[in-house]
């Protein structure tokens, strides 16, 4: 095995200590806005596990900017939790990494109390809302947002943001000729519907320089008919590298807004997730659930072919994402030239996989992918097969 699996390697100006970044799976464990000791036991679990760098999921740029209303907004009174949690992390050795943005239509405005905002309006059959096609004046307001919640997260201690343009939140909206029907600077050509995604990270830059590390998460396929594609994700790679916006780019998939399962693949938890969130949607999702929660066969890799291809388009340092589980995984990614990974499920089930597999070049995850972690958002986001820490 090649030695340096679990050994330093740098990050923009950042050395980790090694390739393992723990991915954005969303804790639902700040109340108010504001960091709590569940956050922070959360993030030191994996800490502790070995991973060089924790992301914490998701920071919101702006109030509408959420899915859900507990959720942090970069504001002052957030501050000083942020703080204790980042030094919590360092403590254990550990990088710490917010991940920044906001969620455009895949915002709950029942929840925010806020119209959630969309490239065109659009009718969110998950919210049974409308959203509100932003303006002008919206879109350059949320790009110095971007900016702002950057500056904030280097004040309070982060090491790294990971601008989320992936999924269907705004900015991967507008890359979306589904979503995007617009037919001014912001719609019609891939430049246009590519605007709102690298204005936002030359914000990012701008506020930050080169004093913390900058990572975008962008969609290869968003794996839905007329949405965004491999061939136009590789344009934008490598506009984003000419920018100069970024030190690493974390590739992924799925839509949150119409097709999750595309990131996850595995078992779709249907019933689960019906009993998560009450009748009468229960009902709904247990009737109609399979036409939104499709199921994608699971292997280990399974993001590696189409990120092979961002890797050959690209010379930025790649994250992958998707199906890594061993250090045999970890050993694939390096072999086709990839820096890091990102592990989401299997660190739930085993915050201290990495340490494991440091020790054991033949261990690997426990995870089954039966994806039941996915309906747990709504009371702590955790591996259902393990006991519950921290709560």
């Amino acid at each position: 095995m090649t030695t340096d699996l679990f050994g330093p390697v740098r990050l923009g100006p950042l050395t980790l200590r090694n390739r393992v970044i723990k991915a954005a799976t969303y804790e639902n464990a700040a109340r108010r806005g504001e960091v709590t000791d569940r956050l922070i036991d959360f993030h030191v679990r994996h800490a502790r596990g070995g991973v060089a760098m924790t992301t914490v999921a998701y920071c919101a740029v702006s109030p509408e900017g959420r899915t859900d209303g507990h959720q942090i907004v970069w504001r002052d009174e957030a501050r000083a939790g942020l703080v204790r949690l980042t030094e919590a992390v360092h403590r254990e050795g550990a990088a710490i990494s917010a991940q920044i943005g906001h969620s455009g239509p895949v915002g709950d405005p029942r929840a925010t109390k806020m119209k959630a905002l969309s490239p065109s309006p659009y009718f969110n059959p998950q919210a049974f809302t409308r959203t509100r096609q932003a303006t002008r004046a919206d879109l350059t307001r949320i790009v110095a947002q971007h900016g702002a919640a950057a500056r904030m997260a280097e004040e309070t201690g982060f090491d790294a943001v990971e601008v989320h343009i992936g999924h269907n939140y705004l900015a991967s909206s507008f890359l979306s000729p589904k979503l995007n029907k617009r037919n001014d600077e912001y719609g019609g050509s891939l430049e246009n519907r590519a605007r709102v995604a690298r204005d936002s990270l030359r914000a990012v830059r701008d506020a930050v320089g080169d004093r913390i590390a900058i990572i975008a998460k962008m969609n290869m396929a968003d794996g839905v008919p007329g949405g965004f594609w491999l061939d136009e994700a590789l344009r934008v790679a490598t506009w984003i590298e000419q920018d100069g916006s970024v030190d690493a780019l974390e590739m992924t998939e799925g839509s949150s807004l119409l097709n999750p399962m595309y990131l996850f693949r595995g078992d779709a938890p249907i019933a689960q997730f019906a009993q998560a969130v009450g009748e009468p949607v229960g009902t709904a999702i247990r009737l109609v659930g399979k036409r939104f929660l499709r199921e994608y066969p699971y292997e280990d890799l399974y993001l590696l072919e189409h990120a092979r291809q961002v890797r050959a388009a690209v010379r930025l340092p790649l994250v992958l994402l998707g199906g890594v589980t061993s250090s045999a995984g970890v050993q694939t990614a390096v072999d086709n030239g990839f820096e890091f990974v990102a592990m989401g499920r299997a660190l739930l089930r085993e915050p201290d996989l990495v340490a494991t597999m440091a020790r054991d070049s033949s261990a690997r995850s426990l995870c089954i992918h039966c994806n039941r972690c996915m309906a747990t958002i709504y009371g702590g986001t955790r591996c259902v097969l393990v006991e519950p820490q921290g709560r």
